[in-house]
């Protein structure tokens, strides 16, 4: 049986290994799009087909998801983020092997360690903060997506053209598993709770059984759904439409990818402390749902005649809200998670986040092939936040008429 600890880790370290954890781990997904064309030329294929290993890297993801809060209760979250991290540091070997085959084999390595993020991060995140500033900080935690981003950015590139495209991949591969090294002293008093004779001979849809019981993580995995669907249409598909519909050149419209991640990071810390301001998580939620709404709409607007300036600020307002609401989604999820339970409720809500990631793009672009407009495209989809809004509010409504009944 899994132990309560004694003395609960220290929450500002929790804060700062966790969202390295996921840092980490997300750089090593992203180097190889951030060096696309040098990688095309070591593999001698087209740009374009580096950019699937970032969809067979979801589909890692997703493969795992289900299980990963099996392996937070038998080996705790400590060993589970340091098994992330190796297995993104494989997946980041393979990949620099100049085969695509090899390619699409890390790639998949890379997606499991990404599986083992998040549920170990909210186990620990839900045992050292109170209501007061669980939005905020799991909000914290969630910017590392974008900073992991970012640091391929910056980081893959120059040391690709000074170096080659391996070069990249193995800095990703040698600090992750520094890293993962670094972390073991904390090990015995950070995973105390864990179960060792919990079996990981687990069912994946008996894993996933948690939120199909409790109703409120049910309605939460279709808000996941809605929201990262539309979370990676724009990231995705923000420089072509600026390019294509638009008339912008290549490099502004790179400029206004990097201010809309940005913005991203700056929204997920603005709902997490506005969410702990009102104590009302799902009320974030839906602002984060209704404004995203109306920027998609505003989008659809847009045409090539459109101001430069007001193109630049409803992209960053639009990333703003789409992609601000990880963290207090993931607060929202160790709030009503049954006790002990957390990392399993946060493993089977991914599991849906994850499948509207896979989704989303690819109804993206079969949309766009009816519409011919990107921007166009994007007002449909406005549907899809909006659907992701009348979720939160069917949960808000039943929570009522709970706490009314009790």
């Amino acid at each position: 049986m899994a132990k309560t600890l004694a003395h609960p880790p220290n929450k500002f370290l929790v804060l700062l290994t966790t969202t390295t954890v996921q840092a980490l781990v997300t750089m090593n997904v992203v180097i190889p799009a951030a060096i696309a064309p040098e990688m095309a030329a070591m593999l001698e294929v087209e740009p374009a087909m580096v950019g699937i290993q970032i969809g067979i890297a979801y589909f890692g993801a997703a493969a795992l998801s289900a299980m990963s809060g099996t392996v937070v209760r038998r080996w705790g979250a400590l060993r589970a983020s340091q098994l992330a991290l190796m297995l993104s540091a494989v997946g980041a070997a393979l990949m620099a092997v100049p085969s695509l085959s090899v390619l699409a084999v890390g790639a998949v390595f890379c997606g499991l360690g990404y599986a083992l993020t998040n549920p170990p991060a909210s186990h620990l995140l839900a045992r050292v903060t109170t209501p007061t500033d669980r939005n905020f900080l799991f909000s914290i935690k969630q910017t590392s997506v974008p900073l992991g981003g970012a640091a391929a950015g910056f980081m893959a590139p120059p040391v690709a053209l000074t170096w080659g495209p391996q070069a990249p991949l193995i800095v990703g591969v040698a600090v992750t598993v520094a890293v993962a090294l670094a972390m073991q002293p904390l090990r015995w008093s950070w995973d105390a709770d864990r179960d060792p004779a919990h079996s990981l001979k687990r069912n994946p849809l008996t894993e996933m059984a948690i939120m199909w019981h409790e109703r409120r993580l049910r309605y939460y995995g279709f808000v996941a759904f809605c929201f990262a669907a539309m979370q990676l249409c724009l990231t995705t598909f923000t420089v072509t439409m600026l390019v294509t519909d638009l008339g912008f050149g290549l490099i502004e419209a790179g400029i206004i990818l990097a201010i809309l991640q940005i913005a991203g990071v700056t929204g997920r810390l603005w709902w997490g402390w506005l969410a702990d301001r009102i104590r009302d998580g799902n009320a974030a939620l839906l602002m984060i749902a209704l404004l995203s709404v109306v920027f998609a709409l505003a989008t659809s607007a847009l045409t090539a005649q459109s101001s430069h300036v007001w193109v630049y600020a409803l992209m960053a307002l639009f990333s703003f809200a789409a992609v601000g609401w990880n963290g207090v989604f993931m607060a929202e999820i160790a709030r009503i998670a049954p006790v002990d339970a957390t990392s399993k409720a946060t493993g089977a809500v991914l599991v849906v986040s994850f499948a509207g990631i896979l989704v989303g793009p690819p109804a993206f672009t079969a949309t766009h092939a009816v519409l011919g407009s990107y921007t166009a495209t994007f007002g449909v989809f406005a549907g899809v936040s909006a659907l992701g809004g009348m979720y939160l509010c069917w949960l808000r409504r039943w929570e009522r008429r709970h706490h009314a009944a009790q």
